[in-house]
């Protein structure tokens, strides 16, 4: 079914084996989960841009996202404690290889003037964060039906200790990394 998961295991475990030296399969680090975050803050004025948000992302995600709140009251911005300000998914699994896939093969080269995602955006841990400027990169997405072009978060949480492992991780799994 996800034929990225296929390749993780025929192509990118002896691959990474081979290059850090791992005594076991098990050490090989892999994609834990995918986190897709669009933060809303006209939702305050006008709470159906939420719903359109919230359909958005659950046609480029495949499920339903849930609706992130306000932690805390915020008077220059005019958001109080409890208010919806965005909405997240977390993708694992399946869905999550079939996302990663979308992204890497239809979405990213769709962007303009596209040279490649930054090498230095891991944290240290291993997880890699992507901001993109527009939702419209997404074949789910019918340009008529926007009302407002909306840019996302997507963080991609790995099992790697370094970031030179995690780079190595995703490279191999095709992420088109500036060279």
């Amino acid at each position: 079914m996800a034929r990225l998961r296929d390749a993780y295991k025929e192509y990118v475990v002896p691959a990474m084996m081979e290059k850090f030296q791992y005594k076991s399969i098990m050490q090989v680090p892999k994609i834990e989960k995918i986190i897709l975050n669009m933060g809303v803050g006209d939702a305050k004025e006008n709470s159906k841009f939420l719903d359109n948000a919230v359909e958005e992302m659950t046609l480029i995600a495949g499920q339903k996202p849930v609706v992130t709140r306000a932690k805390k009251s915020i008077s220059n911005f005019k958001v109080r404690q409890g208010m919806p300000v965005g909405c997240k998914v977390t993708l694992r699994g399946d869905r999550m290889y079939e996302f990663f896939d979308k992204l890497v093969n239809i979405a990213l080269p769709r962007v303009r003037d596209f040279r490649g995602v930054s090498k230095t955006a891991f944290d240290g841990r291993g997880n890699y964060a992507l901001g993109i400027k527009e939702q419209l990169i997404f074949p789910e997405i019918n340009y008529d039906k926007i009302e407002k072009i909306r840019g996302m978060d997507i963080i991609i949480t790995t099992t790697a200790n370094t970031d030179e492992e995690a780079l190595e991780l995703l490279s191999l799994l095709g992420m088109p990394f500036r060279k």
